[in-house]
C-alpha cells in the first residue's frame, strides 16, 4: 500500500484533552491523515472543532451515526481505514459497535466500555468481523515498560513473587466536577464514567501495567474503595490486595485524592533473582535490583537495551521520549495491522498492542473490584472469561 491511512475521529473536539493527544500520537510517524470527524456530541460543537482541524465540510459530520452511514457510502479510495473513538467511556460501545459492524477497523480509548456485559458484546463482534480493534493503554508504549517486560518475561528476574503497581495522582482532591472542569464532570459522573471512578479511570492502567509487564492472571482480589471528598458520586482512592494465578502475590494502589502528586505511574516487581522498578515520571529509565551487588539505572536508547523493545525507540539516549512516543508506538503497531487489514493479508504474527482481550480483562476487573468494595473488602474469584 503506497498511500498514508485515513482516519476519522469521534469525540476529541474543542474543549477535549485526549482527542489532541491521540492526533499528535498519529502524526508521529506520517502514516495516517485525519480526514473526517465526529468531533462533539453537540453538532454545531463538532462542526465548529472539525472547521479548526480544517476538515472538509462534507466530511464534518454532526453525530457518529451519520458519520459511520455517509463514510461506509464513499468509494474504497475515499473513505477511511480506521475510526479513533476518544469519547467518555459511555460512548465507546455505541460507536464502536457500529464502525465494526460498518466495516471500518477501530481504536478506541481505555477501559473499553460502560461495563463487562458491553465489553463481552463487543469482542463478539471483533471476531464476527474480522476487523482490527486496539485499545490505547499508552504505558504499554513505553519502551523501558517494554524492556521490564523482557526481563520477565526472559526469566532474569527468577519467579516473580510480588507486585506493587501505584497511581496516586492529586487533582481530584477537591470537587472540581462541580466547576467548570469538563474531565473531572464526566469522570466523576457514574452514567458516563461507570460503576467506579478513581479505579476506572487510572486503576486499570494500574492493573493493566501490571498484567502486560508479569503475564500473570489474577485468581482473586480484596478491594477497599473510598470517596473521600463530600459530595462525590464515585470512588476517589482505592487500595486493592491481589492473589495472582501461580502463588505470586500484589497490591494495587489507585488514588486522585493524593495531594501534590501529579501523574506518578510506577510499578515494582520482585523475583527470586532480581527485581526492576519503573515510574511514569521518570519514564526513560528503569531500575534493577539485585540482592549481591548494586542497583543499575538502564536507560532508553542504549546498545543493552534488548532488540524488541529497542525497536520502539524513536531518538538517540538522553533525548527524553515518553507520554506522546508511549501512545505514537501503540498506533505503529495498529498502522502495521489495519495496513494487513485494508490489503485483505493476514496480520503480522509480532504484533505488539492491547486487544480487547484487555478490554474485557479490564472491565472484569473494575466489576469485581467495586463488588468486593461494596461487600466489606471481601476476598472474590475473578471472573472466567
Amino acid at each position: 500500500m503506497n498511500r498514508k491511512l485515513r482516519y476519522g475521529m469521534i469525540g476529541g473536539g474543542q474543549g477535549a484533552f485526549i482527542g489532541a493527544v491521540h492526533r499528535a500520537a498519529i502524526g508521529l510517524d506520517g502514516q495516517a491523515e485525519l480526514v473526517a470527524g465526529a468531533f462533539s456530541s453537540e453538532p454545531k460543537r463538532a462542526k465548529a472543532s472539525a472547521a479548526s482541524l480544517f476538515i472538509a465540510p462534507e466530511r464534518a459530520y454532526g453525530s457518529y451515526q451519520e458519520m459511520a452511514k455517509k463514510e461506509a457510502q464513499l468509494p474504497a479510495d475515499q473513505r477511511i481505514d480506521f475510526v479513533s473513538i476518544v469519547t467518555p467511556n459511555h460512548q465507546h460501545f455505541p460507536p464502536a459497535k457500529l464502525f465494526l459492524e460498518s466495516g471500518f477497523n477501530v481504536v478506541l480509548e481505555k477501559p473499553a466500555t460502560l461495563n463487562l456485559a458491553e465489553a463481552k458484546a463487543l469482542k463478539k463482534i471483533v471476531e464476527k468481523t474480522g476487523k482490527v480493534l486496539v485499545l490505547t493503554h499508552n504505558y504499554t508504549g513505553n519502551v523501558m515498560v517494554k524492556q521490564a517486560r523482557e526481563l520477565v518475561r526472559s526469566g532474569y528476574l527468577g519467579d516473580i513473587r510480588k507486585v506493587i503497581a501505584e497511581y496516586p495522582q492529586g487533582w481530584l482532591s477537591t470537587l472540581a466536577e462541580k466547576g467548570d472542569n469538563k474531565q473531572a464532570g464526566w469522570r466523576t459522573d457514574p452514567k458516563r464514567s461507570g460503576a467506579a471512578g478513581c479505579i476506572g479511570d487510572i486503576g486499570t492502567h494500574a492493573e493493566n501495567l501490571a498484567r502486560y509487564i508479569t503475564g500473570l492472571e489474577i485468581d482473586s482480589l480484596c478491594a477497599d474503595l473510598t470517596t473521600f471528598v463530600k459530595g462525590r458520586k464515585l470512588d476517589d482512592d482505592g487500595n486493592i490486595l491481589v492473589r495472582y494465578k501461580g502463588g505470586a502475590k500484589g497490591i494495587l494502589h489507585a488514588s486522585q485524592i493524593s495531594v501534590g502528586e501529579e501523574n506518578a505511574l510506577n510499578i515494582r516487581v520482585y523475583g527470586t533473582k532480581a527485581s526492576i522498578e519503573w515510574h511514569q515520571e521518570h519514564p526513560n529509565e528503569l531500575v534493577v535490583k539485585y540482592p549481591d551487588k548494586p542497583r543499575e539505572i538502564w536507560r532508553r536508547g542504549n546498545g543493552y537495551v534488548s532488540a524488541q523493545p529497542a525497536k520502539f525507540t524513536r531518538i538517540p539516549a538522553g533525548h527524553p521520549e515518553a507520554y506522546l512516543e508511549g501512545f505514537g508506538n501503540i498506533y505503529q503497531e495498529a498502522v502495521r495491522a489495519i495496513r494487513a487489514e485494508v490489503a485483505g493479508k493476514k496480520l503480522p504474527k509480532d504484533l505488539d498492542f492491547p486487544t480487547i482481550d484487555d478490554g474485557v480483562y479490564g472491565m472484569a476487573f473494575i466489576e469485581t473490584t467495586v463488588k468486593s468494595s461494596k461487600l466489606g473488602a471481601k476476598w472474590l474469584k475473578f471472573p472466567k472469561l
